[in-house]
């Protein structure tokens, strides 16, 4: 039997919402997005929510983020997170997400969040769950700035490039590998590990859950870091078992389509 790994989406699997949203207020605050960025992103997010992103939603998010971000510097961005960890993603960690990803330490399996986020922004939340193995997606930098290329865009499929690079590299065995998600966008990456389980599942994601008879998880319980270590033997994961983290610039060119659409139809 090879090595064994559990892959975490992070948005609404892991924390109970949008990392990259949670960090519009302090970026439009430094100066780094608009409001007009601001607004259209919280609208967007829904749109995602509600009807998911195809291929051609998520090259365009691609071509959108690295314009959105070139020439912001790499140092700016990171002080801003580490500023605002502990108040816009510690509260928001699900209680039953950090009993899991101890489940899975205790057992000896390495535990890696997959997040179409950016590593600048999924690091430090790893670091506060004490998770170092991230797959996120990776901007281009030239002399301390984003330079408005995407090294890597870990959104749908490429996720599973970046865990098969990872289990190429660590030797891990996929068929003894676990996964989780809430979105249906992260079919490739749930169906390339023989555990897969869906959390707080989209409607789609639930219809091909019950089909294929996947575990389906209800994570209800944001709690701070401090709470969780207090109460953690009060939150069994096993009881949130009903029997059976993409993020800001995806819902952006949704949007965009979306407001297209309307324009032709007016």
């Amino acid at each position: 039997m090879g090595q064994s790994a559990a892959f975490f989406d992070l948005d609404k699997t892991v924390i109970a919402k949008s990392s990259a949203l949670a960090f519009g207020r302090p970026f439009y605050r430094d100066g780094l997005i608009s409001r007009r960025d601001v607004v259209k992103s919280a609208y967007a997010q829904l749109m995602y929510r509600l009807g998911g992103a195809d291929e051609q939603a998520m090259a365009r998010t691609r071509d959108y983020l690295a314009a959105l971000c070139k020439g912001w510097k790499v140092e700016q961005v990171q002080q801003i997170v580490a500023e605002t960890l502990q108040e816009l993603i510690n509260p928001y960690v699900y209680a039953e997400a950090a009993v899991l990803i101890g489940e899975h330490q205790a057992a000896g399996r390495d535990v890696v969040l997959v997040s179409a986020s950016g590593d600048e922004m999924v690091r430090p939340i790893g670091a506060l769950l004490g998770v170092t193995d991230i797959i996120a997606t990776r901007m281009g930098i030239v002399d301390g700035r984003y330079s408005g290329e995407v090294e890597f865009y870990a959104a749908g499929p490429r996720k599973v490039d970046g865990i098969r690079e990872l289990a190429d590299e660590r030797g891990y065995d996929l068929a003894e590998c676990y996964a989780y998600s809430d979105s249906s966008s992260d079919l490739p990456l749930l169906e390339a590990v023989g555990h897969p389980s869906v959390v707080n599942p989209d409607r789609t994601l639930r219809r091909v859950a019950l089909e294929r008879s996947w575990p389906v998880l209800e994570f209800r319980h944001p709690v701070p870091l401090g709470r969780r270590l207090r109460e953690r033997p009060a939150v069994p994961v096993a009881a949130a078992a009903l029997g059976v983290g993409v993020g800001v610039a995806i819902g952006i060119a949704i949007y965009g389509r979306h407001r297209r659409t309307r324009a032709a139809l007016t």
